[in-house]
């Protein structure tokens, strides 16, 4: 999982550059299309990051023993939930 989110951040870097000013190849519109595209994929880095914190902290709970329990409350997280997202940390409740 975290060297796909590494993949993923390393193909979309050309996608974050800054744009470039140049009035001769690209007009208004095409730049602020270019500006859209690039904090859609700002954003779209910010998230894989916030993925990766997520994965690597529940790699963590798995090595310390405290994977599948909640982090407020220490209850069992059910396993369907595990299962649909295993980097979750908290319950149901708790995650309310």
């Amino acid at each position: 999982m975290l060297k796909a989110l590494d993949d993923e951040s390393a193909g979309s870097s050309a996608a974050r550059r800054p744009v470039e000013l140049d009035q001769q190849s690209v007009g208004r519109l095409s730049r602020q299309d270019a500006l859209q595209r690039q904090a859609m994929a700002e954003a779209e880095e910010r998230r894989r990051a916030l993925q990766r914190r997520r994965v690597q902290a529940a790699l963590k709970r798995l090595d310390q023993d405290d994977y599948g329990l909640c982090g407020a409350c220490g209850e069992e997280i059910a396993p369907a939930r595990l299962e649909r997202d295993p980097a979750t940390a908290f319950c149901v409740d708790c995650a309310r």
